[in-house]
């Protein structure tokens, strides 16, 4: 089958003219001539059937087809690019894993204890990515990846991996500290992330907490997790963030528990892996580590409901 792709020097000599406004800007960047840049153009249009560029006394500027057409292969010339050095840097001596990861977990749970697991695979390498939440994806990039339970992966193992238990956290010198430790949380500013409006009425009537404000919605809101943690260390509210995220900030004394109450909802995170690829020697040993590792921290957890 005929495919109507350009070669790449075409395409990396028209992005170059496109970025400089000019043929010879572009040549010099790339160490080619003038002519050599002006028959390459030449030709990369002969091949689309179309101007992309023209060429006055003031210089060589796009035409409409041409902006549009170097819009769209810019992306397409930086994939490839990112690509080929994904490539590059595969270790001819071992493996490669690409993890995806809720960023909350990657950056509190997962990467404090990934030493143990490179350690005992010394010559595996690992790419943690972002998983997005709540965001379909057409193509997961991914050989394994942790996800709430809900994440759409089609045609992915999944296993749950560990629920998510939260806890109420402020300021050690909060003014409001004595009276959320009784359950009076109606005078104190609450602090929201984006992503969970509305956890904090869950959490209110899990933990069996009357005295509320009145508007449980309203205060301070934030994107991340750890925007919500700074703003409860410059004492503007109390945060509600899942419990091993703290768990540093709460044994240095940096933060406090607002309360005692321990939430373990209805949120848990699940384990994905790419079906295809899930007998794959450092797959399943990634996946043997974690589960392990999961299921060692929940035999050192104390009993949530109501544990400080």
């Amino acid at each position: 089958m005929h495919r109507h792709i350009p070669s790449t020097r075409a395409l990396l000599i028209f992005d170059a003219v496109a970025r400089h406004h000019g043929v010879g800007k572009a040549a010099q960047e790339l160490f080619l001539t003038h002519s050599a840049v002006s028959q390459q153009l030449r030709q990369l249009e002969g091949q689309l059937g179309l101007q992309l560029v023209r060429r006055s006394a003031r210089g060589t500027e796009l035409t409409e087809v041409g902006r549009r057409y170097h819009a769209q292969i810019t992306g397409d010339l930086l994939r490839l690019q990112n690509h080929t050095r994904e490539a590059m840097a595969q270790r001819a001596d071992g493996a490669s894993l690409q993890v995806g990861c809720v960023p909350v977990f990657a950056e509190r749970w997962l990467l404090p204890r990934l030493p143990a697991f490179l350690a005992a695979e010394p010559a595996c390498s690992v790419h943690l990515q972002v998983y997005p939440t709540q965001t379909y994806m057409a193509e997961i990039p991914f050989d394994v990846a942790v996800q709430y339970d809900d994440a759409a992966w089609p045609g992915a193992l999944q296993q749950p991996l560990l629920r998510e238990t939260c806890v109420a956290v402020c300021a050690p010198q909060s003014r409001h500290r004595r009276a959320m430790e009784r359950g009076d949380f109606s005078t104190v500013p609450l602090l929201q992330l984006s992503s969970r409006l509305g956890a904090w009425d869950d959490w209110f009537t899990h933990a069996g907490i009357a005295r509320t404000p009145a508007h449980s919605l309203g205060g301070h809101r934030f994107d991340l997790f750890s925007m919500l943690v700074e703003a409860v260390r410059a004492d503007l509210g109390v945060g509600l963030v899942p419990r091993y995220f703290v768990e540093r900030e709460l044994r240095s004394g940096e933060l406090a528990l607002a309360h005692p109450f321990v939430d373990s909802g209805l949120r848990g995170y699940s384990l994905f892996i790419a079906r295809e690829r899930s007998e794959e020697r450092a797959i399943a040993r990634f996946v043997q580590w974690l589960t392990q590792a999961v299921a060692t921290d929940l035999l050192a957890a104390p009993a949530l409901q109501g544990q400080p």
